[in-house]
């Protein structure tokens, strides 16, 4: 059953409850669940190996990668796996970032090297939507491809990302382990106990495991921490895109009415008088778009998003 009731199970939308499920020793059977679910079987993890999640660079000045998520399987194949809650404009920028620190780090020193590479994967399960154009489809796997032919060219680097608001299954609806598993990432924090479709013996212990009432001290005081953040980037988000959308709207409602001053006084009236009014209303509701428009772009928020709440081209914002 899902609920608007107090949490029964562990959210893994917040930092703790995501890296306490999939980032632990443990608890590395669900990982292993839910990557395999994830490939389909293009390949079988049989085991993997959780690697140091911060990154230094080979030198002071590189940037510090912090990832939640870092492991190897047998193979020596690497998994980069993010839990993303906010848009921000460069995530796609971020994502293959991310993805050369893997790729760099199987470079071996000290002898030739023939540059052979291991496959490579970054997931990103985001919590909000993507820019893909499909309105419907929710998981995309990216690859290196001919552009004319469409065949695959490179399979050893992989980009997953899954958009969880566009996964819209009922339990009822669910179908194979891939659609549990993203059922259970959407709504674990919202049930009240364990969906009869979820009878999976990784289930029965993924349940067990997420009951806060499990947690001990410790846990307990790590997750309400993280999730007061998790409220915080929520209320700031849903602020931000409140205050854009009613500006947007009086922005809409300032143009229409100019368009009828000019329209209704145009008889009778000096043209170019009129036209100025009009242009004037319209100029001043352009500047509290671009203000909103800095606002945002300020706050990490895509260029096409505030496009859309402001009315601007996206050239106009990336120039400000």
């Amino acid at each position: 059953m899902i609920t608007n009731s107090p949490d029964v199970f562990v959210n893994p939308y917040t930092d703790f409850g995501f890296k306490y499920l999939f980032g632990t020793e443990f608890n590395k059977e669900f990982l292993i669940s839910f990557l395999n679910a994830l490939l389909k079987g293009e390949q079988e993890i049989k085991d993997l190996t959780y690697l140091k999640t911060e990154q230094f660079g080979d030198n002071a000045l590189e940037r510090v990668q912090v990832f939640d998520v870092y492991c190897e399987n047998e193979r020596g194949e690497r998994f980069i796996v993010e839990m993303q809650n906010m848009t921000q404009e460069f995530f796609k920028d971020r994502t293959i970032y991310y993805a050369t620190t893997p790729i760099r780090q199987q470079a071996e020193r000290g002898k030739k090297w023939d540059y052979h590479l291991k496959g490579v994967y970054t997931i990103g399960i985001l919590n909000f939507t993507f820019d893909f154009k499909d309105d419907n489809y929710y998981h995309h796997e990216v690859k290196l491809m001919d552009t004319k032919t469409h065949e695959v060219f490179y399979d050893k680097l992989t980009f997953i990302y899954l958009e969880m608001p566009k996964f819209k299954k009922t339990e009822e609806e669910l179908e194979g382990m891939f659609d549990k598993w993203l059922f259970v990432l959407k709504n674990l924090s919202r049930l009240l106990d364990r969906p009869a479709a979820l009878q999976e013996r990784i289930f029965t212990k993924l349940f067990e495991q997420a009951k806060i009432a499990n947690f001990n001290e410790q846990d307990r005081l790590e997750y309400d921490e993280s999730w007061k953040v998790y409220l915080d980037n929520y209320n700031t988000l849903k602020y931000a895109l409140t205050t854009a959308r009613k500006e947007a709207q009086a922005k809409g409602m300032a143009e229409g009415r100019a368009k009828g001053l000019v329209e209704g006084r145009a008889e009778g009236i000096v043209e170019g008088r009129v036209e100025g009014r009009a242009e004037g209303m319209v100029e001043g509701e352009r500047k509290k778009s671009m203000e909103i428009a800095r606002n945002l772009k300020s706050s990490g928020m895509a260029t096409s998003f505030i496009s859309e709440v402001t009315g601007l081209s996206e050239e106009e914002i990336q120039a400000l």
